[in-house]
């Protein structure tokens, strides 16, 4: 079984900056990619950045130059650095990890539970 946590987020002023962490924990063998995902109020869950284990970092247009992607390897931890933040940043930013478990050797995908990043203007 394979677990993933977001932790960080918090009510932040606009400009501000905030540090998102998703900590994989359980039977893994190895981490494909990791994704960040985020849902503003009434609106559809949009992809933000995309981590892969090939070295691969993209980031979402609305979130370039001002979000950043790192890895903590040792610790199957992924941050997300978001500097400049706006109101419309506002949302629940959500975790996303292909992962091959290490008893069954299957790929499988995994979300953690999210964690709500508020903007203030």
């Amino acid at each position: 079984q394979v677990q993933l946590m977001e932790s960080g987020g918090d009510l932040v002023p606009a400009g501000g900056s905030l540090r998102l962490s998703c900590a994989a924990s359980g039977s893994i063998f190895s981490i494909n990619g990791m994704l960040w995902y985020r849902q503003g109020p009434g609106q559809q869950r949009e992809w933000v950045a995309t981590w892969t284990s090939g070295g691969d970092i993209n980031y979402a247009d609305s979130v370039k130059g001002r979000f950043a992607i790192s890895r903590d390897n040792a610790e199957n931890t992924m941050y997300l650095q978001m500097n400049s933040l706006k109101p419309e940043d506002t949302g629940v930013y959500y975790c996303n990890a292909e992962i091959r478990e290490s008893v069954s050797y299957r790929v499988r995908l995994y979300w953690g539970q999210g964690t709500q990043v508020t903007v203030s203007s």
